[in-house]
């Protein structure tokens, strides 16, 4: 790339609206370096709040408190109050959401929960055909278990194929691979027009864009809390369970955590009331306390302005790549449109896994999806304009740099 006139405008461009970028400010919030970070739709960044509240977990809750924490540090309770904090990210009320187990784990829950709710004479699970693979795994063994037909399906064909047979359907809000976001209230509206559960996964949209759980009517919904809420490696996911369903939610994996009277030690199981009826098992204290100590970072800040300033990173970014990549060089396929867009943009390039090894390399760090899928996560509360820019630049030459000589070479 020989024109620096496109390199000085863009330049110049992204440090005007870093400075007015009314988000900012919170980038100090995060343990950061020079690398352009645009993975955090995989693992968000380390909040600088969470080392020192872990430390604090260890050596004095759990070091000197010992079993007294369970009360004295409301370890007992912290999976309620952790749903609560994540709660207006998603647009729901108190009292819906409790946080533990993986995402998988919740995605069985929900599905195999609405299928009992669904009731009778409802033989059938619709789940996203091009869904993350895992729950694809666990739709298909929830249908086994259950005696459902599982029927894969392109969620804007959903209207058109749930019937009087559809228990419950499955889809995700934002697409993985792509980043296409679907309209999860016309779905939703639909689903339940046929009778049938919704049951939304949230993995890549929570932190990133509103949600409107309780506003669009969804049903049940799971997310994780490692991406955009930047919760650690592996941190707990969460459900949700709406209000009105709570009193006939009949979890597949009811645990002592999730009794009514759980230090009764009944050998007879009666669940707990509310959104407490999703727990199981003893929670991960360490991990799940990490996570309410990343989630200070969100005290005065709203979903709004996030989903604001995640369009316009992604909007800068394609404006970027349009003016420094070569054409036919990266075909994106994330949609333009803004009510179809999550927070990452995915490029389809040839050579894709070595290209991003070579981001890497340079400082501009992306991930790789399979076969040709450059991915780009950018997470508002820590990425800025200015990072933006240079992750297109960094890529225009990377490829530049290809295309004089064999990838890999």
């Amino acid at each position: 790339m020989s024109e620096r006139g496109p390199v000085a405008a863009l330049g110049a461009r992204a440090a005007e609206l870093d400075a007015a970028d009314e988000l900012a400010g919170l980038r100090k919030q995060f343990v950061l370096d020079d690398v352009v970070y645009l993975d955090g739709n995989s693992l968000g960044a380390l909040p600088v709040s969470v080392p020192g509240r872990v430390e604090d977990v260890v050596r004095r809750q759990w070091g000197e408190l010992r079993i007294r924490s369970w009360t004295e540090s409301g370890w007992w309770t912290a999976p309620e109050r952790i749903g609560d904090l994540i709660a207006p990210l998603v647009g729901a009320a108190p009292g819906q959401i409790v946080v533990g187990d993986s995402t998988s784990v919740n995605v069985f829950k929900a599905l195999v929960g609405a299928v009992r709710l669904a009731g009778e004479g409802r033989d059938e699970i619709l789940v996203d055909a091009a869904t993350f693979p895992t729950d694809g795994y666990i739709a298909a063994s929830a249908a086994r278990l259950t005696g459902c037909e599982l029927r894969p399906v392109d969620p804007d064909e959903v209207p058109s194929r749930v019937g009087p047979r559809t228990a419950a359907v499955l889809l995700n809000h934002v697409d993985y691979r792509t980043g296409r976001r679907f309209d999860l209230p016309s779905l939703t509206s639909a689903i339940r027009s046929a009778g049938a559960l919704a049951v939304w996964d949230l993995c890549h949209s929570a932190g990133a864009l509103p949600v409107g759980l309780d506003e669009h009517g969804v049903d049940l919904a799971v997310g994780c809390t490692y991406k955009y809420l930047n919760g650690g490696p592996g941190s707990p996911a969460y459900l949700y369970v709406r209000a009105g369903l709570q009193d006939r939610f009949d979890s597949p994996l009811p645990g002592w955590n999730s009794h009514a009277d759980p230090f009764g030690m009944s050998q007879a199981y009666a669940p707990a009331q509310g959104a407490l009826r999703g727990r199981v098992g003893t929670p991960d204290i360490l991990s799940m306390l990490a996570l309410e100590a990343a989630l200070e970072v969100w005290d005065g800040v709203s979903i709004e302005s996030v989903r604001a300033k995640s369009l316009a990173l992604t909007d800068f970014f394609l404006e970027c790549v349009s003016a420094y990549v070569p054409d036919g060089r990266v075909e994106s396929v994330t949609p333009s449109a803004h009510a179809e867009r999550g927070s990452q943009v995915a490029l389809r390039c040839a050579d894709a896994g070595v290209v991003m090894e070579r981001l890497i390399d340079r400082g501009v760090v992306g991930d790789f999806r399979n076969p040709d899928i450059l991915r780009f996560g950018f997470t508002p509360l820590y990425v800025g304009f200015a990072d933006t820019e240079r992750a297109a630049r960094v890529l225009a030459e990377t490829l530049g740099q290809e295309q004089a000589g064999p990838v890999g070479g």
